[in-house]
């Protein structure tokens, strides 16, 4: 508990978790963007509520990196994917031969981060829990869940015991020895759910209300297991529930029926979900859509897979970005033709 953590971005993810690792004794400093809240978040502290409670934790805080002294021994960083690699490059003079850096994203950022600081210290890490940020030092953490780690093939679970102990401190925490496939399983849902929630702008419930876009949910699933097939990744069940495998195979009216139900279910369960993307494009904000269903079009070209709906999604949320295509409902329809 005396191993200095570094926790990057202070967000909803990184605002709970570095809270709550300052709470449990660790020696954690919090990287921000802004000096205003680095000031505020030492000297007052964060602001925490939801399911740990309410509380205010203060925390050492510095709003650029070069304001950073000696080394570290963890380091979380739990931007959006879009920042994860400046802040790799950015964190590299203080990183150790045995530091590990622990990749908090959406999506399938572990390739970009290995390039950078290593394969050997890289981390991949599903975060499987909820938090909302409500304002720059509020975060709220909304639902309970777990965290799942674990290191790139070929480079063992070194280390990693400190690790789950630190993170256990604010949800229950696994090791496993394929997190590629755990990653690939939480990017094939973020690229049905988030995605046609950006290109739409519906919540989840009414939107899988409707057959046609349960059809496309199926469809994005089945491409992303056939390029998992051709990369030779096991994916994981989502949540320990969702397992595609299961949930595609067949292909009578009985399997038909099975697999609407379940996205049915699943849209009733957490209907009033916003998609992430969805919420940065209101902000004026670029998606990750490169590291959801855009990476499944990059390694389905380098497999020689083809992926057309997953093609269509990744350049319709391009066009929506760049301000050529409205976000609306009729978009789904022009998925489907």
């Amino acid at each position: 508990m005396h191993e200095r953590i570094l926790v990057i971005g202070a967000g909803a993810i990184g605002g709970v978790t570095a809270a709550l690792l300052k709470r449990a004794g660790y020696d954690v400093c919090l990287v921000c963007k802004y000096p205003e809240l680095a000031e505020t978040i030492t000297s007052s502290g964060m602001r925490v509520s939801g399911m740990p409670g309410v509380f205010e934790q203060r925390i050492p805080a510095v709003a650029a990196m070069d304001e950073l002294e000696g080394t570290f021994r963890v380091v979380l960083i739990a931007t959006k994917a879009l920042d994860m690699m400046t802040a790799a490059r950015d964190v590299l003079p203080y990183l150790t031969e045995d530091t590990l850096v622990v990749s908090m994203q959406n999506g399938m950022c572990e390739d970009a981060l290995a390039g950078i600081i290593g394969p050997e210290r890289t981390v991949g890490c599903v975060v499987g829990w909820g938090a909302t940020l409500h304002q720059p030092g509020w975060v709220e953490m909304t639902s309970g869940g777990e965290f799942i780690i674990g290191s790139l093939p070929g480079y063992g679970l070194r280390g990693l015991e400190g690790l789950q102990q630190a993170l256990s401190h604010i949800v229950p925490a696994r090791i496993t020895g394929n997190i590629y496939g755990h990653l690939y399983s939480k990017l094939i849902i973020n690229s049905c759910i988030t995605s046609l929630g950006a290109v739409s702008g519906m919540i989840l419930g009414p939107m899988l209300a409707r057959r046609k876009v349960r059809l496309l949910f199926i469809e994005i699933m089945r491409e992303a297991m056939a390029v998992a097939d051709r990369m030779g990744i096991e994916v994981e069940a989502f949540a320990n529930k969702l397992d595609y495998k299961k949930l595609l195979k067949g292909d009578g009216w009985v399997a038909s029926i099975r697999r609407h139900l379940f996205i049915r279910l699943l849209g009733l369960k957490y209907r009033r979900l916003k998609s992430s993307s969805l919420q940065s494009l209101e902000r004026g904000k670029k998606t990750e859509i490169d590291f959801f269903n855009g990476y499944i079009v990059q390694k389905a070209r380098q497999h020689g897979v083809p992926v057309p709906l997953n093609e269509k999604v990744t350049e319709m949320v391009k066009a929506i970005e760049r301000g050529a295509v409205q976000i609306q409902p009729g978009n789904l329809d022009q998925l489907q033709a």
